[in-house]
C-alpha cells in the first residue's frame, strides 16, 4: 500500500528551542559504498560490530542515504543541502531521472518551497544541489524562489576555474547556474573559526572533500548539533578516520579535517547529523580506544 509523505511522520530532534527535520529523498543503492568509500571493505565494516544494524547490513555492505535537514532558527527557514533532485541527466544510474516525493516531504514539515528563507549548500556536488531547481514549462527554475541560497566563497570559486567534465558541466547548467542567474546565489568567508549567518546558525570550514566545504552549526538554549555535510559519509569513518571518499578534492585534507572534527566531538553533547547517515542518521560521537564510535540518537 502506498502511503503518502504527508501521512509518513517526518523524523525529527529537539536542539534547545530548534527542531531540526530530516527531509527524506532516497536510500541509495548497495553498490554505493564500495564506490565511494572503497577502503571501508566489509571485512573492516563486520570488525565494528556496533555499525550493525543501522548502519551497515551483516554482510558489512554500508547503509548509505541521501537527505536534507530544515529548521528554523532566529526567524529564518532554513534547508540544509537539496539532495539529488528530479528528473536530472546524470552519469551516476543512482542519481539519473529520479522520481521522488521529496517536495511533499518537505511541504509535510511545513516547509512548502515557496516557505523557504535559506538554502545552505554544504558543498557544489550533484547528490547536494539537485533541488536547487525543479522543471518548469521546459526549463530548471529556483526551487525556492524567494530564498536566498548560501555556499562558500571559496567552494564557489573553485568550481569555476575548475576543469569540468561533461557530466559536471550538466549539473551546473540545470542546478546551479540556474540559481546564479536569478540573483539567488551569495557565496560567504568562512574563516577558520566559522562564520556566524545568524545568530545560532554558523557555517564551519570543513574543507578536504571539496576546497569550500562546510559543515554547519546550529546552537539554541545551550544545546549544539553539527550537520556534516561530507566531510564525514559515514559512521564507520569514526572509527577508521582514514577512510576517505573517491571524490574527494583532496584526500589528506580530508582525513586531517576530520580527525579534528570528531576530536572537537567526541564526549561533548554536540548532536552530529550526518548528511548520508541512514536512519537513527544523529548520535553522538563517543571515544573508542585512540578513535570514536556513534551513540545513535534517534528520531522523535
Amino acid at each position: 500500500m502506498h502511503t503518502s509523505p504527508a501521512a509518513t511522520p517526518i523524523p525529527s530532534w529537539s536542539v534547545g528551542g530548534v527542531t531540526v527535520h530530516r527531509i527524506d529523498e532516497i536510500a541509495l543503492p548497495p553498490a554505493t559504498g564500495p564506490w565511494l568509500l572503497p577502503d571501508a571493505t566489509p571485512d573492516v565494516v563486520t570488525a565494528q560490530d556496533w555499525l550493525h544494524p543501522h548502519f551497515a547490513g551483516q554482510d558489512g555492505i554500508l547503509h548509505i542515504d541521501s537527505h536534507s535537514f530544515a529548521f528554523i532558527v532566529n526567524g529564518l527557514r532554513v534547508l540544509v543541502d537539496t539532495g539529488i533532485g528530479n528528473g536530472k541527466e546524470r552519469a551516476n544510474p543512482a542519481w539519473h531521472n529520479l522520481r521522488t516525493e521529496f517536495l511533499e516531504r518537505l511541504t509535510a514539515a511545513s516547509f512548502p518551497p515557496n516557505s523557504v528563507d535559506l538554502v545552505i549548500l554544504t558543498h557544489l556536488h550533484a547528490d547536494h544541489v539537485g533541488w536547487n531547481t525543479r522543471h518548469v514549462n521546459g526549463e530548471w527554475a529556483p526551487t525556492f524562489p524567494n530564498a536566498r541560497y548560501l555556499t562558500s566563497r571559496t567552494e564557489r570559486e573553485f568550481w569555476a576555474t575548475y576543469d569540468m567534465e561533461e557530466a559536471r558541466e550538466q549539473m551546473f547548467r540545470d542546478s546551479v547556474i540556474p540559481v546564479e542567474q536569478a540573483g539567488l546565489l551569495s557565496t560567504v568567508d568562512v574563516p577558520h573559526e566559522g562564520a556566524e549567518i545568524t545568530p545560532g546558525l554558523r557555517l564551519i570550514p570543513t574543507p578536504g572533500h571539496t576546497p569550500g566545504h562546510v559543515a554547519v552549526e546550529l546552537t539554541s538554549q545551550g544545546q549544539t548539533a553539527l550537520i556534516s555535510g561530507d566531510c564525514v559519509h559515514h559512521p564507520v569513518q569514526l572509527a577508521h578516520p582514514v577512510i576517505g571518499a573517491c571524490v574527494d578534492i583532496d584526500p589528506r585534507q580530508s582525513e586531517a579535517t576530520r580527525r579534528e572534527l570528531l576530536g572537537s566531538l567526541a564526549d561533548t553533547d554536540t548532536l552530529l547529523l550526518g548528511t548520508h547517515f541512514a536512519p537513527p542518521t544523529a548520535g553522538r560521537v563517543v571515544a573508542h580506544g585512540d578513535v570514536y564510535r556513534l551513540e545513535p540518537v534517534p528520531a522523535s
